[in-house]
C-alpha cells in the first residue's frame, strides 16, 4: 500500500506536491493510514489473544492473520471502486477485531480474573 501511494504520488498530475491531492491519491492514503492503525489494534489483540487461547485452537493465530490481510486488499479494491461498497471490506476487518477484543476482555475477567492486577 506504502509502494502504490508513492507511486501514486510520482504519478500524479498535480502541480503542487503539498496541494490538494487527487481522487486516486487520496484513496491510497487513505487505506495506508486506516490500515496501519487497524493492524497496531489487530498486533496487540493477537498478542493477548494468544495467551489466552489454549494449545489446540493456537492454529486460529495464522488464520486470523490471513483474513486480516486479505480483508484489507478486499477493503482497497471495494474503497477504489466507490465509497459505498467499503464496508464490507471493512466489516471483515473490525468484526474480527472486536471479536478478539470481547475474547480478550473475557479472558482477562471471567477466565483468569486473579493475574489482571499482577
Amino acid at each position: 500500500g506504502m509502494i502504490v501511494l508513492g507511486i501514486s504520488r510520482l504519478c500524479s498530475a498535480a502541480l503542487e506536491p503539498l496541494g490538494e491531492l487527487q481522487r486516486e491519491v487520496e484513496i491510497h492514503r487513505a487505506f495506508v493510514a486506516q490500515s496501519v492503525h487497524l493492524f497496531i489494534l489487530y498486533f496487540f489483540n493477537m498478542a493477548v489473544l494468544a495467551t489466552y487461547l489454549p494449545q489446540e485452537a493456537l492454529k486460529l493465530v495464522p488464520l486470523l492473520t490471513g483474513l486480516f490481510a486479505i480483508s484489507r486488499l478486499i477493503y482497497w479494491l471495494l474503497y477504489a471502486m466507490g465509497r459505498s461498497f467499503r464496508a464490507f471490506g471493512f466489516g471483515l476487518t473490525f468484526l474480527p477485531l472486536l471479536a478478539m477484543l470481547l475474547y480478550n476482555l473475557y479472558g482477562m475477567l471471567v477466565l483468569e480474573p486473579h493475574g489482571l492486577l499482577a
